[in-house]
């Protein structure tokens, strides 16, 4: 659990500028341009509520919303990395030599797992990534949605809804829900070209360097095109093209000879990606709608390396030893289509929503040891498939009831979702044992990411149908209370039944109190449920495998394994809104328990149990975690327009988060650094302070972000370390060269801020420089340009 005694500098940094903003506000909020600007900045929110045309600053519960310019305006051209830095409670580490992990990265909000945050686009459930993170990093067995396959280029705005909502949505809605609003352009267009590199000092455990690495170029074009007099289509275009960065120390070993051998940090990523959104009156009140989007991603990152003296290694093939890597080829796409008209009084919408994602493995610049001389290097090593099918239909209408605020607001709808998810094998020597197979010194299966054999191979499917019902109630000018249910039946586990209540008083036009109740669940994902994926051994002078088995196999259950269960969660809230012309300020607590979280198992070896089913070693997904997490959001915003100096705009974002873990399971079975992981793995206290500006043709952007500790933990005490307490400051200048092109220069980390390094006593082979917890990640100084065009 995170001591609060390391939250007092943020508090006090939060506290200070929210007394000052607020202290200043009135005095300011007599400038009638101030007032204006207030009126204008409510931006209207659709997520967490069915009524319209209401502000993020009237919701009864918390919404961020997040534009994409001010998700274009830094450095960063991912727009998952560029999210976290704009939203306090999420965070994207940037993990390495972790397998597919590496490429397809993780996300959490208020540091729960990745896959406990619901992600829609337009209002609709995305599919999730074929990939489940097996290895150490924050998020480890779950399978959630790459934010980064959708561009920013597409996006008009994002929508965080940081309460739970289950009872609206379904399942994974626990943390929390971000909604991706796709553009909606007629006419119009842009395009921007942004390069940059790492331009930075690493100082690891063993010396320091100067690198100047992942040099990165990235292309976007979007245009608006108008489909009659009342329809639109946008089209969404982005390359991007990323080198590798190295933060690896330096090697001990003998045959090192004192060099880096290993390469630790981003991978090396191709990327194209395009999106189409469009609509289109049909006359009689109805209008079709609908979206498509597709990627191509190419990424290589880097295994352990092997030295010329490993056991492993055929100096024959590499004298000096190698690295092998480990390509991933993500192929995402998705497809959607609906109708929005009237029925009876009824705003109708139905939907139907595809989306797919394969991942291609291969493993390169490796070798298959027990082949000898006549190995490959390069192998195809399987492939991971999910795909999902989502029919949905919503209904919406007004009723007038006598109430003191209005009308009451009542929605229902009915939802159909189809899953699959598949393994196919790889080619036979990336996974078999060759001629030399008998040398039980010698590992199967190609090096560095051995392929998923036939045995590992599954196909399978469910289908879940979900019904819900939603009121609004304006009791009076003052009060409003909503409450929502759900019910979800899905076709390998059952029934679940979730509700939520919230209720919003606002004391005056600028003060507002608002909290919410609510229940959720989360459904085991086919990955968690099915994953396989074994390699060959030796024992005994048999073959037998060692890996991850699902629950209910017959390794799993001989373990004690069950069919997955959904996780449970209970959801409080309460915050407040304080609104004083161009100043406004939201602060809101929350508790989230959750019941029967799933987890992945240590690798187990029970001799007794697993011999007679030729298994040396297993380990598998299983319900047995609880945890409470507490916390608070902070988001303070004042606008100051001014004649002579320019338009100002500051933002003060802090989350404070606090995770706690209760589990019955043995350390054998889950382990002391998979706790504190869970507990500890993400900041408990993350603060952002920054500030726009724009006189004439000039504008710049500042930003701060202050991140709390984290752990790295080890299996025993003595080999934790951590991350310490950081701040990261990024600046960029733009200049107006016409009404078209615009100029941008800036540095992300500015100051070359990077986590404690990692200690050379616990860093035998120099691979891992820095913590891959680290939620601002360990790359250093990013220095770029950027070009803007509008039309």
């Amino acid at each position: 659990m995170h001591s609060p005694l390391r939250t007092t500098s943020p508090v006090l940094l939060v506290t200070v500028s929210a007394f000052a903003l607020l202290s200043a506000a009135p005095a300011f909020a007599q400038e009638k341009a101030a007032s204006d600007e207030a009126a204008n900045v409510d931006e209207i929110v659709v997520t967490g509520t069915r009524v319209a045309n209401r502000s993020r600053l009237d919701t009864l519960a918390p919404v961020d919303v997040v534009t994409a310019q001010s998700l274009q305006n830094r450095g960063t051209t991912e727009f998952a990395t560029a999210l976290a830095q704009s939203v306090p409670s999420l965070t994207f580490p940037r993990p390495s030599a972790n397998d597919g992990s590496d490429s397809i990265r993780p996300a959490t909000l208020r540091g729960l797992s990745p896959d406990q945050t619901l992600v829609l686009v337009n209002g609709t459930r995305r599919h999730a990534s074929a990939l489940v993170n097996v290895n150490g990093t924050v998020g480890r067995g779950s399978a959630a949605v790459d934010l980064n396959a959708i561009p920013t280029s597409a996006l008009d705005r994002v929508e965080v809804l940081r309460d739970g909502a289950s009872a609206q949505y379904g399942s994974d809605a626990i943390a929390g829900v971000v909604n991706l609003r796709l553009k909606e352009a007629s006419s119009g267009g842009g395009a921007s070209v942004t390069y940059g590199q790492y331009l930075t000092t690493v100082k690891t455990a063993r010396g320091e360097r100067d690198e100047q690495d992942g040099a990165t170029t990235t292309a976007s074009a979007w245009q608006g095109f108008a489909l009659g007099e009342d329809g639109f289509l946008t089209l969404s275009a982005e390359y991007m093209n990323r080198e590798s960065t190295n933060r690896s120390d330096y090697d001990p070993r003998t045959a090192a000879n004192g060099a880096i051998t290993a390469r630790y940090g981003d991978p090396d990523v191709e990327q194209w990606t395009v999106f189409a959104n469009a609509g289109k009156g049909l006359g009689k009140g109805w209008e079709a709608y609908g979206w498509a989007g597709y990627q191509d991603r190419e990424s290589s990152s880097a295994a352990f390396p092997r030295l010329s003296d490993n056991v492993n290694n055929v100096t024959a093939i590499y004298p000096n030893g190698f690295l092998p890597k480990i390509a991933v080829h993500s192929k995402d796409a998705s497809l959607a289509g609906g109708l929005r008209g009237v029925i009876a009084g009824w705003d109708a919408d139905f939907s139907l929503v595809y989306g797919r994602n394969a991942l291609d493995f291969r493993t390169e610049d490796t070798l298959n040891s027990t082949y000898g001389a006549d190995s490959l290097t390069s192998f195809d090593s399987g492939s991971l498939i999910y795909d999902q099918l989502v029919l949905g239909a919503d209904f919406n209408r007004q009723f007038e009831a006598g109430l003191e605020g209005g009308p009451l607001n009542l929605a229902w709808g009915l939802e159909q979702r189809w899953e699959n998810y598949k393994i196919e094998a790889g080619q036979a020597e990336s996974y078999n044992r060759g001629p030399l197979g008998s040398n039980t010194a010698l590992t199967s299966g190609a090096q560095g990411f051995p392929g998923f054999q036939p045995s590992n191979e599954v196909d399978v499917d469910r289908d879940n149908f979900a019904a819900y019902a939603d009121i609004e109630l304006p009791i009076t000018e003052k009060l409003t209370v909503a409450g929502a249910v759900r019910f979800e039946n899905y076709s390998d586990f059952g029934d679940t039944q979730t509700g939520k209540l919230s209720a919003r008083y606002d004391f005056t036009s600028h003060f507002a109190l608002r909290g919410s109740v609510s229940t959720g669940f989360r459904a085991p994902s086919l990955q968690q449920s099915y994953f396989t994926s074994t390699s060959s051994v030796i024992q005994d002078g048999a073959v037998v495998e060692t890996g991850t088995f699902p629950s209910t196999s017959v390794v799993g259950t001989a373990l004690g394994g069950k069919p997955l269960k959904p996780e449970t969660s209970t959801n409080y809230s309460l915050g407040a809104v304080v609104r004083l012309g161009a100043f406004d300020l939201t602060v809101d607590a929350y508790k989230i328990d959750i019941e029967d979280q799933i987890v992945l198992s240590e690798l187990l070896r029970d001799s007794a149990l697993l011999t007679p089913l030729g298994v040396q070693a297993a380990r598998f997904f299983l319900n047995g975690v609880s945890t409470s997490t507490e916390g608070v959001d902070v988001v303070g915003r004042y606008r100051l327009p001014t004649e002579r100096v320019g338009d100002f705009d500051f933002t003060v974002a802090a989350n404070f988060n606090d995770v706690s873990l209760d589990t019955d399971l043995s350390t054998t079975l889950f382990g002391r650094s998979r706790i504190l992981t869970i507990e500890e793995g993400t900041p408990d206290t993350k603060v952002s302070a920054g500030a726009d500006w724009r006189l004439q043709k000039w504008a710049a952007t500042l930003r701060a972000t202050y991140y709390g500790d984290v752990l790295q933990p080890g299996s025993v005490a003595a080999n934790d370390y951590h991350t310490g307490e950081k701040t990261v400051v990024d600046l960029e200048g733009r200049y107006q060269l016409t009404d078209r092109v615009g100029l941008a220069v800036g540095a992300d980390n500015l100051f070359d801020e990077y986590p404690e390094a990692t200690p050379a006593s616990l860093n035998s082979n120099g691979v891992v420089g820095y913590s891959y917890s680290s939620p601002f990640g360990f790359n250093g100084r990013f220095v770029y340009a950027r070009v803007n065009l509008t039309w």
